[in-house]
């Protein structure tokens, strides 16, 4: 018995600092955990606004029609089992009053709110990443939403010019677009995919001329 018990001060001073460590170090990652939910909050608020800015300016510059005054993403966070979980939705505002876009726009107007919701991502988070492809951008877009799409993806060639890995992919049918596109001065000539007479794929570059 008297063995047993020889050192049971030093047994429990060794145990009752294990057990302060286990209190502080929980205590510290807690304090941590929330400084970093609040750290990423603050991003995303940050880059929320940042985004809805550029898609603000893009809207303006490109859409013609005059239903809708802007177009905005709102966000919604819900807490599930202590995980943030955001919900997203875009909406359109007319003289301050706001509505889901969804069920509420036209074909013309989706696609339109697409490009230019792609567009303010790519220039939010994707500055340092130079390629950037559109696949049939002007589908269900009238001509003078085409054409202010033309000038508003001229001045982001021309903004974004002397990024050196810039590439703006462009797959289209519209020739019309693409002569707006050399208009802007944006770019002198283009690449037509075709087949030859014996239906091989053959790829030629095109000079773009004014009309």
């Amino acid at each position: 018995m008297k063995d047993e018990y020889s050192d049971v001060f030093g047994s429990y001073r060794t145990q009752l600092i294990k057990v302060k460590t286990a209190e502080v170090a929980n205590t510290d990652l807690e304090k941590y955990g929330k400084a970093l939910d609040q750290a990423i909050m603050k991003f995303h608020t940050h880059k929320m606004k940042e985004i809805n800015d550029i898609i603000h300016n893009l809207w303006n510059k490109t859409y013609q029609g005059t239903d809708i005054d802007k177009i905005e993403i709102r966000s919604e966070n819900e807490n599930t089992k202590g995980n943030r979980v955001y919900n997203y939705r875009v909406v359109m505002v007319k003289d301050e009053v706001e509505m889901d876009m969804r069920g509420r726009c036209s074909a013309g107007q989706k696609v339109l709110a697409s490009i230019i919701i792609r567009l303010a991502l790519a220039e939010s988070f994707g500055t340092n990443c130079g390629v950037l492809a559109l696949d049939e951008p002007t589908t269900n877009l009238d001509r003078d939403n085409i054409q202010a799409l033309a000038t508003s993806l001229a001045d982001i060639i021309n903004e974004r010019r002397s990024q050196s890995n810039f590439q703006l992919i462009v797959i289209t049918h519209d020739e019309e677009f693409l002569t707006e596109l050399g208009k802007s001065g944006a770019l002198d000539y283009y690449w037509r995919v075709g087949r030859n007479e014996h239906q091989k794929s053959i790829i030629e570059r095109q000079q773009l001329h004014e009309h």
